[in-house]
């Protein structure tokens, strides 16, 4: 598995223990922790998907929409 897809997994993963915690209303301290973490853990994981080694054959003007193929030109 490619390292960007682990942090974008992990970064999920968080976003949804905090979203349970804030519905619970338990562990205020840990909910008020990753929400003072929650912009290091976006930026994080803007920066692995902008630096993926992924490379993209189609051009713009050659693929309009990747999931619709009755829209090719």
């Amino acid at each position: 598995m490619r390292n960007y897809l682990q942090v974008v997994g992990i970064v999920t993963g968080v976003l949804i223990v905090f979203v349970t915690l804030i519905q619970f209303e338990v562990a205020k301290p840990l909910i008020w922790l990753i929400f003072i973490f929650s912009p290091i853990l976006m930026i994080w994981m803007t920066v692995s998907i902008l630096l993926a080694p992924i490379e993209i054959k189609e051009t713009f003007e050659e693929q309009w929409y990747q999931d619709r193929p009755d829209l090719l030109k």
